[in-house]
């Protein structure tokens, strides 16, 4: 998982290394990259969690 930090808001973000969404909590993104890695899908219970990108 990638961890990144916007300058203009002052967050931390983290990225599923797998699929490459953004989720604000680094439990989501874990969930996600877990997911990801073992069923080769989104799911779409997991995802609604991410951050729309800007």
């Amino acid at each position: 998982m990638k961890k990144t930090e916007t300058t203009t808001e002052k967050a931390t973000n983290f990225t599923c290394n797998e699929c490459g969404l953004t989720y604000a909590n680094k439990e989501w993104a874990e969930k996600c990259e877990t997911w990801c890695r073992e069923h080769h899908t989104c799911n779409l219970d997991i995802i609604r969690h991410a951050i729309a990108p800007k």
